[in-house]
């Protein structure tokens, strides 16, 4: 009964994730940029631009040269998710992927470095005045909702242990469209309920960033004003 409501629940949040992000990312995709307003200085080629979003996907360069200590903060939350979302592939793979295998131990310890990270961040907006003037209730809940995600699945691995081979045949399973058994421990349960509800307010939430730092023209547009007009879609359909 339990690994059925949990397979329920997963099902209906993968839909809403899926769906969520891609009308986003059609909407950001489609949205009209009309006016060239890149940050300067800004690359004049294209390929300077595809380096420059590297860097900043990757380095967070903006917020490195704006706020050091908002970017320490940022950057560990960020690269130890990455890490810690590369250890979880294990229970979605069969076998497990030999680099996935490498990361392992970094995953492990990697939840530590992104509870910090968030604490951090959390404590900026709670410390900071004019950044408490501005944060709304949403901003503290997500936060709250990232810590509690990091600190149940670091009890399961250090506190309240779990059978992780039942809960990865269980994920297979559900992979599979065949709902298994699931473990009905307390945390491992707490976990994967705040993991649904995560998957579920994703499409409508602030963390949208994720792709929308993609579609941003003052990262994305080449610094090319004076070499070539820029015309938006929709003015040059006007003009035809």
């Amino acid at each position: 009964m339990l690994g059925t409501v949990y397979a329920i629940l997963f099902y209906v949040a993968t839909l809403i994730l899926l769906i969520g992000v891609v009308r986003k990312i059609r909407i950001y995709a489609r949205v009209p940029a009309p006016l060239k307003i890149p940050t300067t200085p800004a690359p004049k080629t294209r390929g300077g631009v595809v380096l420059r979003v590297f860097r900043e996907v990757v380095f967070f360069e903006s917020l490195y040269k704006s706020n050091k200590w908002i970017w320490l903060f940022g950057w560990v939350f960020h690269m130890a998710l990455w890490l810690v979302l590369a250890r979880h592939l294990r229970y979605f793979t069969q076998p497990v992927w030999g680099w996935v295998e490498i990361v392992q131990p970094f995953g492990t310890y990697a939840g530590f470095a992104m509870l910090a990270g968030l604490a951090g961040l959390w404590a900026r907006r709670i410390l900071v005045e004019r950044i408490r003037y501005i944060s709304n209730p949403s901003d503290h809940l997500m936060l709250a909702l990232l810590m509690g995600i990091g600190a149940s699945g670091a009890m399961t691995r250090f506190v309240a242990h779990t059978d992780i081979v039942a809960v990865k045949a269980y994920m297979l399973g559900l992979m599979r469209f065949r709902v298994g058994d699931l473990p009905a421990d307390p945390t491992l349960l707490v976990h994967l309920g705040l993991v649904i509800v995560l998957m579920i307010v994703f499409p409508i939430s602030k963390l949208l960033h994720a792709p929308g730092v993609f579609f941003s023209p003052s990262r994305n547009q080449v610094d090319n004003p004076r070499e070539v007009r820029h015309v938006a879609p929709w003015a040059a359909k006007m003009e035809n």
